[in-house]
């Protein structure tokens, strides 16, 4: 335990200007996690409801406006995902970060004066006005907080950097969560007790916009542009090192091969080589498949209308339901501290991302039949799902992430926008079933990780393509806990052998690949391949 120890604090160290990157890019996803935790307490407090005159609605037509309040916000995510492929490739991920902010702090500034002055109907227009604006901003920033800490992170702890970015979201939605029921309980009804809590989510808005002022640039970005010398001072402000330093150098010029003949691709060329084999095909495919399951898992439905959910399993006042969600919320970030420090590194994405699957639809099916059997019971019952944020950022192509990655975020925003618009609907008509479609999803989920993605922990971004070669069910299988069993003595060609077939010379004999594939499947058979080894995934000098 003291060895352990010693070394994460070495790590702390070694790549403390990372550590704060990462810290600062994901203050972002404070603003996400915040606005998800905000809107649904928001809307219980019977104040917001009947300044909009959602009081005198029917239930359906509450869960209606609800709903509407709810996905507008989505709706200019998705805009603001798909515009943010252009903006990160014309003028960078640090400025489009930067305006993602602004644009986030403008909407929540008209969120938090809707209806002042003017009646609330208009009020109610205003409001989804500056959702949908604000939703731009956050529709950014999702898109392209990943993509940005993916290329930025040194290898040896860029899951745990990537996975911060759930850490944010979890901090958020705690923070939110407690303002709500804060507000509930020391502030009178009327028009302070709904809008502090909007004015309060301005806050991580500014302390984004901030700490990214003091960031650099991606070096994958500066590269793609031939800006080497600025590429080389971030790569050495990341690792700690000079810029000459022999790690630098080599990372450098690996990047730099890796965009031979890639520069400055025109984004609807980015879209068009997305199917240039299957590959590739592949790689820019999995992160919108990955966003669309782990929409449908209901962890968003359930950070959306916590309130909703509580009070439906027996919390009949405003303020328990309110203080049953904070609950929520510290236990799911704790749980998300606990992954990111103890888990997400030693297990891998792919095995922390099977059992987060399998223990959220565990969860599900437990909420669904305990609501079922014991409907309208003040007593729910203890459960804990998790899950890994999936390598959506790391398969993705170096020379089409910011296409790819804009994809897989507007799919993220486009079935959040469907999972907010139907989980009221679905909560008043078919009750517990609406956990148990979430339920049924997250195995889906588990199972699609386990024979389709093979794990990514360590490899640098320029060589996660060999993952994709060749046998991938089998490499995908190999590296899922028991898989072994349905391969028998079948292996998939190691990564490096890969590699030294990749740089054998076009003309090279058949005979010679031949030789080194069967070498590869012969040392798979004897014991671990390379790829399990962490010592010798780490014995290069490269950073990232």
């Amino acid at each position: 335990m003291a060895t352990t120890l010693k070394k994460e604090l070495r790590d702390i160290i070694q790549y403390r200007n990372a550590y704060f990157l990462a810290f600062s890019a994901t203050t972002g996803y404070v603003c996400f996690g915040w606005d998800i935790g905000l809107i649904g307490g928001v809307l219980a407090l019977p104040s917001f409801q009947q300044y909009f005159g959602l009081l005198s609605e029917s239930a359906s037509a509450r869960a209606s406006l609800s709903a509407n309040i709810v996905s507008v916000l989505q709706a200019g995510g998705f805009f603001g995902a798909l515009f943010s492929s252009y903006f990160a490739s014309r003028f960078g991920r640090k400025p489009a970060l930067l305006a993602s902010g602004v644009i986030y702090l403008i909407g929540s500034i008209i969120q938090s004066t809707a209806g002042i002055g003017t009646s609330p109907a208009v009020g109610l227009k205003v409001l989804y006005f500056s959702r949908f604006f604000g939703g731009m901003g956050v529709g950014l920033m999702a898109a392209l907080v990943p993509t940005y800490v993916s290329e930025c992170a040194p290898r040896a702890i860029r899951g745990r950097c990537t996975g911060s970015i759930e850490f944010s979201v979890g901090l958020g939605n705690m923070l939110a969560f407690w303002v709500n029921y804060s507000v509930s309980l020391n502030i009178s009804p009327g028009q302070m007790q709904w809008r502090l809590p909007i004015i309060a989510q301005i806050v991580p808005g500014v302390l984004f916009l901030f700490f990214m002022l003091f960031q650099p640039e991606s070096p994958r970005w500066l590269v793609e542009r031939g800006r080497y010398e600025e590429a080389a001072a971030a790569l050495a402000y990341i690792a700690s090192k000079d810029q000459d330093d022999n790690a630098v150098v080599l990372t450098l010029s690996e990047i730099r091969a890796d965009f031979v003949g890639k520069h400055r691709l025109p984004l609807l060329t980015q879209f068009r080589k997305m199917a240039e084999s299957r590959v590739i095909f592949l790689r820019c495919i999995i992160p919108s498949l990955a966003t669309f399951f782990q929409q449908w898992s209901g962890t968003n439905a359930i950070n959306y209308y916590t309130p909703q959910i509580f009070a439906g399993l027996g919390f009949s006042s405003t303020s328990s339901a309110l203080f049953a969600t904070g609950i929520y919320g510290v236990v799911k970030f704790v749980v998300t501290c606990f992954t990111l420090a103890f888990v997400i590194e030693s297990w891998g994405r792919k095995r922390t991302l099977i059992y987060g699957g399998l223990a959220q639809g565990l969860m599900m099916l437990w909420i669904g039949g305990y609501a079922g059997a014991h409907p309208n019971q003040g007593i729910v019952p203890a459960t804990l799902g998790f899950y890994s944020p999936c390598p959506r950022s790391e398969v993705a192509p170096g020379h089409l992430r910011s296409a790819v990655m804009s994809l897989a975020s507007a799919t993220t925003w486009l079935f959040t926008y469907v999972i907010a618009q139907i989980t009221p609907i679905m909560l008043n008509r078919i009750t517990y079933g609406t956990y148990l479609v979430f339920g049924v999803a997250s195995f889906i989920m588990a199972i699609w990780v386990y024979i389709c993605i093979p794990e990514t922990t360590g490899y640098p971004l320029e060589d996660i393509k060999y993952l994709f070669e060749k046998d991938i069910i089998v490499r995908s299988l190999e590296d899922a806990p028991g898989g072994r069993v349905f391969l028998g003595k079948r292996r998939a060609v190691s990564v490096e052998d890969l590699k030294t077939i990749d740089a054998l010379p076009m003309n090279s004999p058949k005979d010679i690949s031949e030789e080194l594939k069967s070498r590869s499947e012969e040392e798979s058979m004897k014991g671990p391949s390379l790829r399990y080894s962490k010592s010798q995934k780490f014995e290069d000098p490269l950073i990232i």
